[in-house]
């Protein structure tokens, strides 16, 4: 990996190989805890098919479970991080009380900020499907400069730090394709588009849902349909995890991320990643004046958009063909509302 660096006075080789070995063992919990639940499960058959390390509550609706697991591993996140770094900020999606405030929740003025989401993929873990993540990022001056994305049932390592570049299991560097691909000339077209339903399930016409439905209708249409929309993506892909729809963004599987409603933990780590890959990352929705500037993301916006690595051709350079592509993909979705102070 890179040599030694430091910003404004942060070690970024310890920080980065703390946040490592902290996800490998939040990762061996939660291995842990799914054979408790299959032993507990097999144990009690006809019974309580969740288990009781499966003891859930509903957070807003039945899309979005928390289980005893998510707490217990943030928890141990948590007091880890006290303990190395006392005066360090955190912040967990457990422990965050959601909508006290709608305010940024990581200001630039904040002192170094641990960003975690401790079970990425709750869901998925809940019907054992594995793409299920620990997302460790550490947060400064409002730029997430260390991210960690494990997902152990995988065997799946995803990290970066800024300057450092982008890294799989810490050997193989990110895009796994060196020099990546140019992206399609006439992207959406050829492209995998990624993005989640995500929890706001309302049945109404104005709706976060039926916005998602009319922009995955335009980008899977074919060309020239949708009244001129049609983008005819190469396939559309939902992992149900925005932290590993990042990370796979950044190995250059997915051209494309879009995404709205995500918290500030669902996505730090991955933001860190995508760009320490070479990826664009910017609003989810375009800015109110059209032109070729590409607005920088601003954590906390909960409207994203992740472009890939590009390579370059002899007619485009790789970032030209990343803001292109932002182009095209924000005049066939839907504005979604998402909307914080500022954004």
């Amino acid at each position: 990996m890179a040599s030694s660096s430091s910003i404004e006075g942060l070690d970024i080789d310890e920080l980065y190989a703390f946040a490592l070995d902290l996800s490998k063992r939040a990762g061996e919990l939660l291995v842990s805890a799914a054979e408790k639940r299959r032993a507990a499960q097999s144990s009690s058959a006809g019974n309580n098919n969740n288990g009781s390390i499966l003891v859930s509550t509903m957070k807003l609706n039945s899309v979005d479970l928390v289980t005893e697991t998510d707490e217990q591993i943030e928890q141990f996140i948590k007091a880890t991080i006290a303990a190395k770094y006392p005066t360090h900020s955190f912040l967990g999606e457990e422990s965050y009380s959601k909508g006290a405030t709608r305010d940024y929740l990581i200001t630039p003025d904040a002192p170094p900020t641990w960003c975690i989401d401790p079970l990425d993929g709750t869901v998925n873990y809940i019907h054992l499907f594995p793409m299920v993540c620990i997302s460790i990022a550490l947060v400064y001056r409002s730029q997430p400069v260390i991210g960690v994305i494990n997902a152990p049932f995988t065997n799946s390592l995803f990290s970066g730090a800024v300057s450092k570049g982008a890294w799989f299991n810490e050997t193989q560097r990110l895009p796994f394709l060196s020099p990546p691909p140019p992206l399609p000339s006439n992207a959406p077209r050829g492209c995998i588009f990624s993005c989640e339903w995500g929890k706001d399930r309302r049945d109404v016409p104005e709706g976060n849902l039926y916005r998602k439905a009319e922009s995955f209708l335009n980008m899977a249409a074919e060309v020239g349909g949708r009244g001129g929309k049609g983008g005819m993506v190469h396939g559309v892909r939902s992992l149900g995890s925005a932290a590993l729809d990042l990370a796979y963004t950044a190995t250059g599987a997915f051209d494309i991320w879009w995404e709205g409603g995500c918290w500030e933990w669902d996505v730090a780590a991955g933001i860190c990643i995508l760009r320490e890959a070479g990826g664009l990352v910017t609003n989810g929705v375009p800015p109110p004046e059209e032109g070729d500037e590409i607005p920088e993301v601003r954590l906390g916006g909960r409207r994203y958009l992740g472009i890939r690595a590009a390579g370059d051709t002899p007619e485009e350079k790789g970032i030209e063909a990343q803001k292109r592509v932002a182009h095209e993909v924000w005049k066939r979705v839907v504005p979604l509302d998402y909307s914080r102070p500022g954004c």
